[in-house]
C-alpha cells in the first residue's frame, strides 16, 4: 500500500452504503461476506490486517480461492511480510476500492475484525503525518534511558493517551505526533461519524463456544502445516517485518524453529492468546452504539444481514 491519505477526502455520490461486517476472529465473517455478496451483487474488501500479507495463509485462516465462490476480493496478497502495514494508507486504498466497485454499480463489503481498520474505512478519522528521525531520537532515548522518562512527558502533553497506551512503540508513537503537529495524539481519536453511508453488522457469538471453536481452529492449523508456513515465510524475511513477525502464531511457532518452544507448547500458548485477541475485538465493536448484532448460528443469517442491508438503503 502506498497511496496518501490526502487522497479521496470527499466521498462520491452514493446510492447504497458501504456494509461492513465485523465481529471476533473466528465468528464467520469471510462465509457471511461471500455470502452478502452473492446475494447483492456485491465484491469484498479485505479489513484484516494479516491478511494483508502473501503467504500468511493458514495462520490467519485466510479465505482460499474456492471458499470465494467467483465474489473478487481486494486488498487480499497485497504485501510482503517485510513490509510494515500502516492504517492510513489502508484508508487510502480501501476508499478507492469502495469507490471503484460503487461506480461499477456493485455493492462494497468490507470484511474483518481488526477494529481501527474498519474504523479508519468507514469513519471520518484524520491520520497524523511522521518524522522518522524524531521517532529515531525518541527510539534511542527509550533504549538508553526505558520507557518512564517518555511516559512521563506524555503524561505531561497528553494526559488522556498516557492513560490509554501502555507500550513503548504507542508512546513513541505519541510523542512523535504531538512533536510533529502540537496536538495531543488524543485529539486524532476517530469520532462516531461515517465517512459516507455505510452499516456494520456484527456476529454475536456464543463466547465459551467461540472458545471451542478457536483452540479447534489452532490444532487444525499446525496439522495443515502452520510451522512449514512460518519456516517458509522466515526464508522470506518474516523476522523483519514489524507487523507479519507479530502476528499471532507466527510468534509461537518461529520460537519453536529456534529451537526455544516445542510445537505443543507453541499451540497452546497461541489458543491463549488467540482466545484474549477476541475477547479485545469484542469490546472494540461492543462499544459502537451503531452495529447491528445478528446470531453468528442463526440458519437465517445471510436472510437476515441482506434484510438489514436493504432496509437501510432505502
Amino acid at each position: 500500500m502506498s497511496r496518501s491519505n490526502q487522497e479521496l477526502t470527499q466521498p462520491a455520490e452514493l446510492t447504497q452504503p458501504v456494509i461492513a461486517v465485523v465481529g471476533p476472529t473466528g465468528s464467520g465473517k469471510s462465509d457471511l461476506g461471500v455470502n452478502l455478496a452473492l446475494a447483492l451483487n456485491g465484491e469484498v474488501i479485505n479489513a484484516d490486517a494479516l491478511q494483508f500479507y502473501r503467504g500468511m495463509d493458514i495462520g490467519t485462516a485466510k479465505i482460499t480461492k474456492d471458499e470465494r465462490r467467483g465474489v473478487p476480493h481486494h486488498l487480499l496478497d497485497i504485501m510482503d511480510v517485510t513490509q510494515e502495514a500502516s492504517v492510513a494508507d489502508f484508508q487510502s486504498e480501501c476508499r478507492t476500492a469502495i469507490a471503484d466497485i460503487h461506480s461499477r454499480g456493485k455493492r462494497a463489503i468490507l470484511v474483518g475484525g481488526s477494529g481501527l481498520y474498519v474504523r479508519a474505512a468507514v469513519d471520518v478519522l484524520e491520520f497524523p503525518g511522521t518524522d522518522p528521525e524524531l521517532r529515531r531520537r525518541l527510539e534511542e532515548e527509550c533504549e538508553t534511558q526505558g520507557l518512564a522518562p517518555l511516559r512521563a512527558r506524555l503524561e505531561e502533553v497528553d494526559p488522556v493517551s498516557a492513560a490509554r497506551l501502555g507500550d513503548a512503540r504507542r508512546v513513541i508513537r505519541a510523542l512523535e505526533v504531538h512533536g510533529l503537529t502540537g496536538r495531543p495524539f488524543s485529539s486524532f481519536m476517530p469520532q462516531r461519524e461515517y465517512f459516507q453511508p455505510a452499516l456494520q453488522i456484527g456476529l454475536d457469538v456464543d463466547r465459551e463456544q467461540l472458545r471451542e471453536r478457536l483452540a479447534l481452529r489452532v490444532h487444525r492449523m499446525v496439522e495443515d502445516g502452520l510451522l512449514q508456513e512460518v519456516e517458509r515465510l522466515d526464508a522470506m524475511g518474516l523476522r523483519t517485518g514489524k507487523t507479519a513477525s507479530r502476528a499471532l502464531g507466527y510468534a509461537q511457532f518461529l520460537k519453536v524453529l529456534d529451537g526455544e518452544m516445542a510445537a505443543d507448547a507453541a499451540a497452546e500458548e497461541t489458543i491463549v492468546a488467540t482466545r484474549q485477541f477476541a475477547r479485545r475485538q469484542l469490546t472494540w465493536f461492543r462499544a459502537d452504539p451503531r452495529i447491528t448484532w445478528l446470531d453468528w448460528k442463526d440458519p437465517e443469517l445471510t436472510a437476515k444481514a441482506v434484510e438489514a442491508v436493504l432496509t437501510v438503503g432505502q
